[in-house]
């Protein structure tokens, strides 16, 4: 198997590497009932989950309580909550393993980053993924704009010392789609996770995988066949 031109991937981390929603929903959910508001099934928080902590929170309320002031309220709860229970339910997805395998047994380099919030993000690559040489892990942080803004994007680039066009970006909503393309990035859509295949291609990803190993397909493939 020959080496494309690809050097390094950076991943989502929520519906990307892990399945977190059971986990996220059960806390969300508990600060909803805990207000009187109806709760939510685990469904609903792989479309609610994506763009950060206020925007779960907003899309959760009912919409007759989404004041700023609720909202930032619930956020508040919604980490006291999640503090306690974050790692219960939440697991890689399957296949995960065997990519990570791949990558490093084919000497190329990976990263994460999400919109969660950096303490939680760097906590689930240390207890889930804990066997793999991740050279940035990188979560929402205080003056960093969150994705789709690239910065966090371009911060990867810069640390590994390769241009963008080295990356293939794997994610599964829009958001990671579209940070992707304003990082030069190229961008890969992960169909196991939070959102369906059409959101994905109407969002700008250039290829789709069903299956996390077949990464390493796409990986060894000169950038020029990409299509």
């Amino acid at each position: 198997m020959t080496r494309g031109d690809y050097r390094a991937v950076i991943f989502d981390l929520d519906g990307t590497l892990i399945d977190s929603a059971a986990d996220v929903g059960d806390a969300v959910n508990r600060v909803l009932a805990e207000s009187g508001f109806p709760v939510h099934p685990t469904a609903a928080y792989y479309r609610f989950m994506g763009e950060g902590v206020v925007e779960l929170m907003r899309r959760a309320l009912p919409g007759s309580a989404r004041s700023p002031e609720r909202i930032q309220a619930g956020v508040r709860a919604f980490f006291r909550e999640y503090e306690e229970n974050w790692y219960h339910g939440s697991r890689p997805y399957p296949g995960i393993p065997a990519l990570l395998d791949g990558l490093s047994e084919r000497g190329l380099r990976f990263a994460v980053l999400s919109n969660k919030p950096h303490p939680f993000t760097r906590a689930f690559v240390d207890r889930f993924l804990p066997g793999w040489r991740f050279e940035a892990v990188l979560g929402q942080r205080d003056g960093i704009p969150r994705k789709p803004d690239p910065a966090g994007a371009i911060e990867i680039a810069d640390r590994l010392g390769l241009p963008p066009d080295a990356f293939l970006f794997l994610g599964d909503t829009p958001i990671d789609m579209k940070t992707a393309a304003a990082a030069g990035m190229l961008p890969v859509g992960a169909c196991w996770g939070f959102r369906p295949a059409r959101e994905l291609t109407e969002s700008g990803a250039r290829l789709l995988v069903e299956h996390p190993i077949d990464l390493l397909d796409i990986l060894c493939r000169p950038a020029s066949l990409i299509v």
